[in-house]
C-alpha cells in the first residue's frame, strides 16, 4: 500500500524488541496509521457527518486487520531481498527473530478475516475494494518489484484506495468525489517515492529490485519524472473544486500548497543530491496532511448533507 519515509528506514529501536513488538512491526505500523487516517477521512467525507458508530468501528477494525495482514504477507515474500538491504535487514523475518511459516499462516488468516469484518459491518462495495487492495498489493505489486519499474505505478493503486474504502463505507456508493480522493493519493505517492528511491538506490541495486534509480546513474529519468509527477499533483489537487466537492477557498489553498511542493521538487531536479531528496521527502510528508485537512475542513463547511446524496 502506501509507502512512507518511515517505511524506507524501518530499523528496530533495540537489538531485540521482543516478540510482540515484532508482531506489530510486521504490519508496518507507521504506514498502517496513514492508511487508517485516510480511510477515516474518506468515511467522514462520504457520510457527511451522518453515520453510525458501529459502521465506523467495523471500518477501523477491518482496515487495521487488512493492513496488518497484507503487510505481513509482503514481508514474508520479501524476506530474502530485505536481508540484502541495510535499511530492511533488521526487520523481524530477515533478522531471524520470527520464523517465516507462522508469519505466512497469520497473514493468510488475518487478511480474509478483515474481509469478513468489512462485509459484516459495512457493505458489499467496501468489501470488494478491500479484496482488490489485497490482491493488487500482495499478488501483483510485491512480485512485480523484482521484474519491472512499473511496480511503482501499480503499487500506488492500492495505496490510493484507503480513502475510497472509507467513502464507500460512509456513503454506500462510489462517485466522482471518491475518484478525486483516489487521484490525489495516487499521484502524491509518485513524487513522494522518487526521493526514497534515490536515497536508497544502492540498497535497491543490491537486492536487484527494479527501481528507476537503479538503472538511472545520471539521474536524468528521475529528474524528468519528478517534475512531471509534481506538476500533475498540483493539477489533480484542484479537481475537488472543479467537481463542486470543495469551494474556491480550497482551490486557492491547494494551489499554494502545490506550488510550494513543486518548488522543492524543482530544486531536487536541478541539483540531484541526497540533501535535496530529503527536502522533497519532508515536503511530501507535510504536504499531504495539510491538503487533506484543508479538503476535510472545506467540505465540512460547504456541505450540510452527505456529498453525492440526494
Amino acid at each position: 500500500m502506501i509507502k512512507t519515509s518511515a517505511d524506507s528506514r524501518q530499523v528496530a529501536s533495540s537489538p531485540d524488541p521482543g516478540p510482540w513488538a515484532d508482531i506489530v512491526l510486521l504490519g508496518k505500523p507507521r504506514i498502517s496509521t496513514l492508511v487508517l487516517v485516510s480511510t477515516i477521512l474518506g468515511f467522514f467525507l462520504g457520510s457527511g457527518g451522518n453515520f453510525h458508530w458501529n459502521t465506523l468501528i467495523a471500518l477501523m477494525a477491518g482496515t487495521i486487520l487488512l493492513s496488518w495482514g497484507i503487510h505481513a504477507l509482503n514481508q514474508y515474500m520479501e524476506r530474502d531481498t530485505d536481508a540484502l538491504m541495510e535499511r530492511t535487514r533488521d526487520r523481524p523475518l530477515p533478522s531471524g527473530r520470527l520464523q517465516p511459516k507462522p508469519v505466512l499462516i497469520a497473514g493468510l488468516i488475518v487478511t480474509p478475516i478483515s474481509w469478513g469484518v468489512f462485509w459484516w459491518g459495512t457493505n458489499g462495495i467496501t468489501t470488494l475494494i478491500a479484496i482488490g487492495v489485497a490482491i493488487l498489493y500482495v499478488a501483483i505489486y510485491t512480485p512485480l518489484k523484482r521484474r519491472s519499474q512499473l511496480n511503482t505505478l501499480v503499487g500506488a493503486v492500492p495505496g490510493a484506495l484507503p480513502p475510497v474504502l472509507g467513502w464507500a463505507a460512509g456513503s454506500g456508493q462510489l462517485g466522482v468525489e471518491a475518484l478525486a480522493m483516489f487521484l490525489i493519493m495516487f499521484v502524491w505517492q509518485l513524487p513522494h517515492f522518487l526521493p526514497i528511491a534515490w536515497l536508497y538506490r544502492d540498497d535497491f541495486r543490491k537486492a536487484n529490485l527494479a527501481m528507476i534509480t537503479v538503472d538511472d546513474p545520471t539521474g536524468g529519468s528521475t529528474r524528468r519524472q519528478l517534475i512531471l509527477y509534481s506538476f500533475t499533483l498540483v493539477a489533480v489537487s484542484l479537481f475537488p473544486s472543479f467537481i463542486g466537492m470543495a469551494s474556491f477557498i480550497y482551490c486557492i489553498g491547494a494551489l499554494a500548497l502545490g506550488a510550494a511542493f513543486f518548488v522543492c521538487a524543482l530544486a531536487m531536479a536541478r541539483h540531484l543530491s541526497d540533501d535535496r531528496a530529503r527536502l522533497v521527502l519532508r515536503a511530501s510528508v507535510i504536504y499531504l496532511p495539510l491538503l487533506l485537512g484543508l479538503l476535510a475542513y472545506d467540505v465540512s463547511t460547504l456541505h450540510s448533507t452527505p456529498i453525492g446524496h440526494p
